[in-house]
């Protein structure tokens, strides 16, 4: 079974960038799709980014598009989000989620599997 470990979360101010990784283990992430969602308190969880098996194609929700950016190693069996131009409404728990084989993680019922998530703070 596939364990999902992200990492990189923290506090920073409104405007500024934090990179957010999730490392793979037990099982490859090769051929499966993946993608990053975030719950806020008191809010459901939401879809933030996926990004296809192959790293070819990436979708975004439209509350980040522009801002962040999806992307994978395969060879390093991990998954990253490049978060620029935080804004203090980016503030929640974000989980690194992997779906199915050649799948698409585009919402919650696609997942397969979950990491335990990593706080992300923004400060106005």
């Amino acid at each position: 079974q596939v364990q999902l470990v992200e990492s990189g979360g923290g506090l920073v101010q409104a405007g500024g960038s934090l990179r957010l990784s999730c490392a793979a283990s037990g099982r490859t992430l090769t051929n499966y799709g993946m993608g990053w969602f975030r719950q806020a308190p008191g809010k459901e969880r939401e879809f933030v980014a996926g990004i296809s098996w192959s790293g070819g194609n990436t979708y975004y929700a439209d509350s980040v598009k522009g801002r962040f950016t999806i992307s994978r190693d395969n060879a390093k069996n991990s998954v990253y989000l490049q978060m620029n131009s935080l804004k203090p409404e980016d503030t929640a728990v974000y989980y690194c989620a992997r779906g199915q084989v050649y799948g698409l993680v585009l919402a919650d019922t696609a997942v397969r599997s979950w990491g335990q998530g990593t706080q992300v703070t923004v400060s106005s």
